[in-house]
């Protein structure tokens, strides 16, 4: 693992920025919950468990797509459930997506400090969460100090994130937990850094990771940004069926038919990007206001495009 780090500094410079903003928010995708197991959304055997506001707010982010009801969830998670990692990391992805700097500081700083802790007495989970810790450190660097002075620091904390996901492997190789977030993150390495192979991260997704939505929605990402819209479309619909209410489905589903639509020329697939962005933005009240503008701002385009091009 550690010779992807062995890299020219300019190309890391270059991707490493747009890595950690695509890949941020999937990370801590991880924690979609299914509700036929409440217990662990991740197992069917050697089941964990985690708190009951923990898990709501999983169920608010990644069926519903409703952030506000999350964020009710987890301020009570933090009081009631306080060795929970999961929880903490998802304040600091919260922290991420409302730009609130001091905030992402403090909840990545309890994520990798919880997981630490847990490495004694659940070692594959604490190893897990103290990777993820990293990554979220990671994130704090390049956010104060830039792609081109933090690379380096970031890339410090990336070895680290490795090596804790390489001692979690040695534990249980296959635990779908481990792999969905390995394959998160392997799959935002492979489409942004020249030198790693996304089949690999892809197969992982496919063959070992769960609950198997996420590993769609994550195929789906993966496709999307190697441009094999298709294979994107595919994955997206599996996922959408699955979370049908998720206004965030929508928009992925959007933006593949959008790039698609521009690649082939094709009116009736900008028409139907614009619906699909149209179905998120009617929940955009549940989602950050970060991400209502962006959704804004491609359908748009996707007008513009409609209208300017006739095509």
């Amino acid at each position: 693992m550690t010779k992807w780090f062995y890299v020219p500094q300019k190309i890391v410079s270059a991707k490493l920025g747009r890595l950690a903003q695509a890949s941020f928010a999937v990370a801590i995708a991880l924690m979609w919950v299914n509700p036929s197991l409440a217990a662990d959304p991740f197992r069917t055997n050697d089941q964990r468990k985690i708190g009951d506001k923990t898990e709501a707010a999983f169920k608010a982010i990644f069926q519903q797509g409703n952030y506000k009801q999350a964020e009710l969830y987890l301020q009570q998670a933090e009081s009631s459930e306080p060795n929970e990692p999961l929880a903490y990391a998802m304040k600091a992805s919260l922290a991420y997506v409302n730009k609130d700097l001091s905030a992402l500081d403090t909840y990545s700083k309890k994520t990798l400090q919880t997981g630490q802790n847990l490495i004694a007495t659940d070692p594959l989970r604490g190893n897990l969460y103290a990777a993820v810790g990293h990554f979220l450190e990671g994130a704090v660097i390049l956010q104060r100090q830039g792609t081109v002075n933090g690379a380096p620091q970031a890339l410090t904390r990336l070895r680290q994130v490795y090596q804790y996901l390489d001692k979690a492997e040695a534990v249980s190789a296959n635990d779908p937990e481990l792999n969905l977030i390995k394959g998160y993150m392997d799959l935002m390495l492979a489409v942004n850094l020249p030198f790693a192979n996304p089949e690999q991260a892809i197969e992982r997704l496919e063959k070992n990771a769960s609950p198997q939505y996420l590993a769609n929605r994550g195929v789906a990402l993966a496709y999307r940004d190697l441009k094999q819209y298709s294979q994107a479309l595919e994955y997206a619909n599996r996922a959408l069926k699955m979370t049908s209410d998720n206004p965030e489905m929508y928009y992925l589903k959007g933006q593949i038919l959008q790039e698609q639509g521009k690649k082939e020329k094709s009116k009736p697939m900008i028409q139907e990007a614009i619906a699909n962005f149209d179905k998120a933005l009617a929940k955009k009240s549940q989602l950050p206001a970060g991400l209502v503008k962006q959704i804004e701002r491609e359908r748009r385009s996707a007008t513009n495009r409609l209208n300017n091009t006739g095509s």
